[in-house]
């Protein structure tokens, strides 16, 4: 059996990841209880994470500087509780990370046997080149994007699909949380 495999990421509606300078914050700002509670249950469920390495270094700086008020939300503990694989050639073992393994190689072919021999889903949040060349590759089940209500022209950074492959999405669930964050949950195909 394989392994399901969800590319988990939040956006700004003009498709950034993230920041650099502004006064946005964690969420851009928007999050709410809906939000919080909806990502604690998505992450309370077992599964793998899945990282590359600059997101996981990311990850890691960001969680132990405590300088940013999400890292102490309760979803994000359980992630960090959750057993991960980071994809690096660079990184040596032991990680700062409770469960955490280094996998060696390339991302493609390191998936690829995770979702052969898994139990759990995998599901990976950011590691945005890591999961465009998954996508392309056609490793990745579902695509979960939360989309903020901001758009981030002047700062925004990291844009998420920047490089990637044209994909067809299929809209496989949709929700709205605390009024205004869209939830969209998409299965992806090549375009032809």
């Amino acid at each position: 059996m394989t392994a399901t495999y969800t590319f988990d990421v939040f956006s700004s509606l003009d498709g950034y990841g993230g920041v650099s300078g502004g006064d946005w914050g964690g969420y851009w700002g928007k999050q709410g209880p809906e939000l919080l509670d909806r990502r604690l249950a998505l992450y309370e469920a077992e599964q793998r994470m899945v990282f590359g390495a600059n997101t996981y270094r990311a990850f890691t700086q960001l969680l132990t500087s405590g300088t940013e008020e999400s890292v102490r939300d309760p979803w994000v503990t359980r992630m960090r509780s959750l057993p991960a694989t980071v994809v690096s050639t660079t990184l040596h073992e032991p990680l700062d990370w409770p469960d955490a393994t280094v996998a060696r190689g390339d991302a493609v072919d390191v998936v690829a046997r995770l979702k052969q021999e898994s139990d759990v889903p995998l599901r990976s949040h950011g590691s945005l080149s890591m999961n465009r060349a998954l996508m392309a590759a056609g490793l990745i089940d579902r695509v979960q994007v939360t989309l903020f209500p901001v758009i981030t022209g002047q700062t925004g950074d990291d844009p998420i699909f920047r490089g990637a492959a044209d994909f067809d999405l299929e809209l496989l669930e949709s929700r709205t949380l605390d009024g205004s964050i869209q939830e969209l949950v998409y299965r992806p195909s090549l375009h032809a």
